[in-house]
């Protein structure tokens, strides 16, 4: 006889009863909120040894061109290939590349600070293309460990989990380059890879019927293109989603702002790095109270529009606490239009070519952001870090308008 735990676990959070779902799950909280603390380290690395903008525009550059060049690739061996094998391979390289990360941070201080600097820089490239390769398989991987009618749940605890990992390990990096340093930071990234690696090992999933699987071709990575493109209501809101975070996205400028405009330490840099998830997290447990919305293109719409506005406030600021107030509206409107996103994508995409599809989105979600760190970073080196946040925060208002005015199909979307 089930416990009342057991059951109410399995009517609120039905995927998490399945066991290859839930080591899947459990290994990711623990390997993201990894990920999130190099990411601050890294940036934060970055600027301590060369207090250059550019530099921390750079990163964002060589995070964006492996998804330019492997993205695709990477969404047709997702289909075509065992899945849980092809992340147990990027999980074991981005582990590799951490370690790596401590390694050169432990011997670096041999190295001048621009020869430092281009190393840690390709090692953040070799972890950008490895992850080209990991998000289509892991997001394509999910409908295998969950049946049909629990995958809505499955792709709602999996949002819900990467924000709590994206305000969890942002928090902790703060803390740790504060008492161990940005190599000790790099030393247990390495090590929480090993969640997931054993995750997968320890996982009795069964994989896609291998008829249905595509042959590794430019046909099969063209068919990913040509069905995005066709299907206008996606390919609007992967532009939306792109030029959105190119114009609004800000985060390698934190370092900046912590340090010349709010005047505060790695402590409460975490905390404003932390501070976009947690807004996230709340705006995800309210929208999935309300269940259905209707009118999701214009909701979707304004959600932009106000994740605009939040930015353009925040640049102006110059309070800590108004600072996080409008990063944590920033992460509102990001979470409100991330899911919409997704359930829009889902109504539209057959299985068989999910991970192509999931690959194309790849380039439009984590190229946007990347991107938009080196404009904001180069932005910034010609007319300084605040003026560089408002202009993209407005630009993005005007996006939207553009948007509701070019695609009907999305405005009208119910």
């Amino acid at each position: 006889m089930p416990t009342d735990s057991s059951s109410l676990l399995s009517r609120r959070f039905p995927a998490l009863t399945h066991r290859d779902f839930r080591l899947l799950w459990f290994g990711q909280i623990v390997s993201i909120a990894g990920s999130q603390m190099q990411n601050v380290a890294i940036f934060y690395q970055i600027d301590a040894i060369t207090h250059s903008k550019t530099m921390l525009a750079l990163v964002g550059l060589v995070r964006f061109v492996p998804i330019v060049v492997f993205a695709l690739i990477g969404g047709v061996v997702a289909d075509a290939r065992n899945r849980r094998g092809i992340m147990f391979i990027t999980q074991s390289l981005m582990m590799a590349s951490a370690i790596g990360l401590g390694l050169v941070t432990m011997l670096g201080s041999g190295l001048d600070a621009w020869t430092h600097s281009w190393i840690i820089l390709g090692l953040t490239g070799l972890t950008a293309a490895a992850a080209a390769f990991d998000n289509p398989a892991r997001q394509a991987l999910i409908p295998n460990l969950v049946p049909p009618e629990h995958l809505p749940n499955a792709v709602s605890l999996n949002t819900t989990m990467f924000q709590a990992a994206m305000i969890i390990g942002p928090a902790m990096a703060g803390v740790l380059i504060g008492q161990v340093g940005v190599k000790g930071v790099y030393w247990i990234n390495a090590s929480t890879f090993l969640a997931v690696i054993a995750a997968l090992l320890l996982m009795r999933v069964v994989e896609q019927h291998s008829s249905e699987r595509p042959q590794i071709s430019m046909a099969a990575m063209l068919e990913g293109l040509k069905f995005v493109r066709r299907a206008r209501v996606i390919y609007s809101t992967m532009l939306l989603d792109f030029f959105a975070t190119f114009f609004s996205s800000a985060t390698a400028l934190l370092p900046v702002f912590a340090r010349e405009v709010l005047h505060v330490g790695p402590e409460k840099l975490g905390i404003l790095y932390a501070a976009e998830a947690v807004g996230s997290l709340l705006a995800g447990i309210v929208m999935s109270s309300l269940g259905d919305i209707r009118r999701k293109g214009w909701v979707l719409l304004w959600s932009v529009a106000a994740y605009g506005a939040a930015t353009a406030i925040y640049g102006f600021s110059a309070d800590y606490w108004l600072s996080l107030l409008m990063l944590g509206l920033v992460g509102v409107g990001d979470s409100i239009s991330t899911v919409l996103r997704v359930s829009i994508r889902q109504l539209f995409t057959p299985d068989h070519i999910r991970g192509r599809m999931t690959s194309v989105n790849m380039i439009f979600f984590m190229g946007g952001p990347q991107l938009g760190n080196m404009e904001a970073g180069l932005l910034a080196a010609a007319v300084g870090a605040p003026m560089s946040v408002v202009i993209g925060g407005i630009a993005t208002v005007l996006l939207v308008a553009f948007t509701a005015w070019r695609f009907p199909e999305l405005r009208n979307y119910d």
